[in-house]
Order: structure tokens, then C-alpha cells, then sequence
């Protein structure tokens, strides 16, 4: 009796093993779980400061490269 109880578990855990592994297989991102969606929701907001970090490097360099700020190089603030 007791193997057939420990027979049934063993199969419910390599089901559940499965399942979480196809789950894994299909999810859309390699860095977060997170569904890709519309409006305010964790994934836009993580796409959106990763976008803003990219941006802030660019300025970065271009004031680097360029030996002016970058107001000046876009026109905004004049000498």
C-alpha cells in the first residue's frame, strides 16, 4: 500500500515538474516573467527605465565627445 501511495506522489511531482518547465518554455522574456501588455503594468514600466537609462548614457556621451553640454549642442541654450 505504501509503495502505491509513493508511486502516485512521485507521478504528481513529475507532472508538476512538466508543467512548470513547459511554463518556462513559453515565457516571453529571458530576464522577467512578466506578459508584454498595455498601460500601466510592471513590464512597461521596466521597458520604459531601461529606455530612459539608454537615453541618459547618450547624453552622456555626446557631452563627452562634443566638450559642450548638451543644451548647447541641441540648440536650446546659445553661448
Amino acid at each position: 500500500m505504501n509503495t502505491n501511495t509513493e508511486i502516485n506522489q512521485d507521478n504528481q511531482l513529475t507532472e508538476t515538474e512538466q508543467t512548470d518547465s513547459e511554463i518556462k518554455n513559453l515565457s516571453p522574456s529571458a530576464t522577467t516573467n512578466d506578459i508584454p501588455e498595455f498601460g500601466w503594468s510592471s513590464y512597461a514600466e521596466r521597458i520604459n527605465g531601461r529606455f530612459a537609462m539608454i537615453g541618459l548614457i547618450a547624453v552622456l556621451l555626446i557631452e563627452a565627445l562634443s566638450k559642450i553640454s548638451f543644451l548647447e549642442w541641441a540648440g536650446i541654450l546659445s553661448k
